[in-house]
């Protein structure tokens, strides 16, 4: 799976009011809170009409359920520098949504995107219970290993993933905030390949996050080569810098709940804890690092 990410700000968190010239209201442009309705096309419409904007634009999502297959917010056209989604309802993935597919929502090469409220709901139940019996497996589905995608009424796990390609764009300036992840496989996570690359990951703020039993919660993956194809080394080439997790607290479903893994090469640096208390079944947490 590629996804390149340029520099690109999420900021989770909840607000009444949101100070923007111009509002676009996916509801209005024809989406379903029906939780049956496929729409997608709509909330890419808003997101085109507000990128078309040079003035801050907020795209709005009312309370309801909002079923999306596959959505991916791109860069290419956008001349806008400041887009708001506020979000009153809840994302849905299909039901019988196969994790081999690719992304169910991606935002690449985005520039200053801030997200408020909401629930991400992967609806992992179905697929991952593919697991244990094939009659149960959405159509076509291979009972593919776990990844980020939460079970449902949970929200969605966030991963950053990077050092694909030898020349691509960093990431830097993330914050993500007051999120809550429930049953979720990962909770917050920076993956990179392990291959060549002269990208880069910097200035990150993780806060104020609940995880309940979420398996791994906080976690870095520099050594990321899946079945060890096109990974030559297993040495990545992207810098991690400056990653603040602040105020983070729950449940871990694994005796593990906080792993570094470096690149050999290129280490981690900056990595700042504060207030982090993770237990597992009763008790504290373990912390991995290498």
């Amino acid at each position: 799976m590629k996804m390149l990410y340029s520099t690109l700000l999420f900021t989770f968190f909840y607000q009444s009011t949101i100070a923007t010239a111009l509002t676009y209201n996916v509801v209005n442009l024809g989406a379903k809170g029906d939780g049956k309705t496929d729409s997608t096309k709509y909330f890419l419409s808003a997101w085109a009409s507000a990128c078309a904007s040079t003035s801050p634009a907020t795209i709005y999502v009312p309370k309801g359920n909002y079923l999306l297959t596959k959505a991916d917010f791109q860069s290419e056209n956008c001349k806008n520098d400041a887009i708001a989604m506020r979000i009153d309802g809840t994302l849905m993935a299909p039901s019988d949504y196969d994790g081999n597919a690719g992304n169910w929502i991606k935002f690449e090469g985005v520039s200053v995107v801030s997200i408020y409220g909401g629930v991400l709901d992967g609806r992992g139940t179905s697929l991952w219970a593919c697991n244990a019996s094939s009659k149960t497996c959405p159509t076509g589905a291979t009972a593919p290993e776990p990844q980020t995608y939460g079970s449902r009424t949970s929200t969605a796990a966030l991963a950053m993933e990077l050092g694909w390609d030898l020349k691509e764009p960093g990431v830097q300036n993330v914050t993500v905030k007051t999120v809550t992840f429930t049953d979720t496989t990962n909770g917050v996570r920076i993956k990179t390949w392990g291959r060549p690359s002269n990208g880069f990951v910097k200035g990150v703020v993780f806060q104020h996050l609940l995880m309940d039993n979420v398996k791994n919660p906080i976690i870095i993956d520099q050594n990321y080569c899946p079945d060890n194809k096109d990974c030559p080394g297993q040495n990545s080439g992207v810098k991690i810098d400056d990653v603040t997790y602040q105020d983070i607290h729950g449940t871990s479903g694994t005796k593990v709940a906080v792993k570094f893994d470096c690149s050999k090469t290129n280490p981690c640096s900056g990595i700042r804890l504060e207030e982090v208390n993770l237990s597992y079944k009763d008790q504290p947490a373990e912390v991995f690092m290498h």
